[in-house]
């Protein structure tokens, strides 16, 4: 049901500004990416995965990596909150714009409290006390599923994310938050791979059927530790390429005749910096803002 409601949302707010704006419509791209991200939560939670997440730990592993790993970069790249931020008028985009603007929002989307959150989220919920807890309340389940989604978000936000949130990190920042991810998810995928025994007694009712309770440990191990950092290197893979295509189109833009001027940063930097230049003048008098675009006031 909220699936539905965050698509029909993002559905509809793209359509206020094809309408406000015929010219400019929301990149088609962009409301792909979002889309798929609500697709890759709804096989997590409703597929088969989260059929059997409670009852084979391996699977719970593929439910861990297409929630905290899988969806948030989909969810990210459709830009969300710049996309509300076209698409409504005052109060709603006043209210929106004092929330980016509030200390909870720009402490939680601050580059290293965002990983510092990752990490926690990925060492505490595998955990024997955390996963017994996760196991026999489905209240602290469905919790465990919304921590992975905000922790993801947050942490992918500044890596491969252009919204307007205040805080920009550079290139060998963004390396070496992967790094860090990267780091932690093989460090508690080995951990889990060595085990001798189960640790989790959730998952070490006898079966009938499926592997055995240590092997399906070890295979959720494996998941988390290959998987999860396949999927972070293909994301630090596709992050190289953007950024050897942006050094490409600026290396070739002829520079202008006359003193010389800064080569312009690629289109979507460009627009991110226009869109940071308006937040910020939004605590300005009325007048100070006459030259903004009405699309944007």
């Amino acid at each position: 049901m909220l699936l539905a409601v965050g698509a029909l949302g993002y559905l509809g707010s793209a359509w206020r500004v094809r309408r406000r704006h015929p010219q400019r419509p929301w990149p088609a791209v962009r409301t792909c990416a979002f889309l798929a991200g609500l697709v890759v939560i709804a096989v997590a939670t409703e597929g088969s995965v989260g059929r059997y997440d409670d009852v084979l730990f391996s699977a719970h592993m593929v439910q861990h990596v297409l929630l905290i790993m899988v969806a948030p970069p989909f969810l990210v790249a459709g830009r969300p909150i710049t996309l509300a931020l076209h698409a409504y008028r005052n109060p709603v985009h006043g209210w929106l714009i004092a929330v980016l603007r509030s200390r909870p929002v720009r402490l939680v989307t601050r580059p290293v409290v965002a990983t510092i959150g990752y990490v926690i989220a990925v060492v505490a919920t595998h955990t024997p006390p955390a996963m017994a807890l996760i196991l026999a309340s489905p209240a602290a389940h469905d919790a465990e599923h919304v921590v992975y989604l905000l922790a993801g978000y947050l942490y992918f936000l500044p890596i491969i994310g252009s919204e307007p949130i205040g805080w920009r990190v550079s290139q060998i920042g963004r390396v070496l938050m992967l790094m860090v991810g990267m780091q932690v998810d093989s460090m508690v995928g080995i951990a889990l791979v060595i085990q001798s025994h189960e640790i989790f007694p959730g998952y070490a009712r006898p079966r009938t059927w499926g592997p055995s309770p240590l092997a399906d440990l070890h295979l959720g191990g494996m998941i988390m530790w290959v998987g999860s950092d396949g999927v972070m290197m293909i994301i630090a893979l596709v992050f190289a390429i953007a950024f050897v295509r942006g050094r490409r189109r600026g290396a070739d833009r002829p520079l202008p005749s006359g003193p010389s001027v800064p080569l312009a940063a690629d289109p979507e930097t460009a627009r991110l910096a226009a869109h940071n230049a308006f937040l910020a003048r939004l605590g300005q008098p009325e007048q100070a803002r006459s030259g903004l675009p009405a699309g944007d006031r």
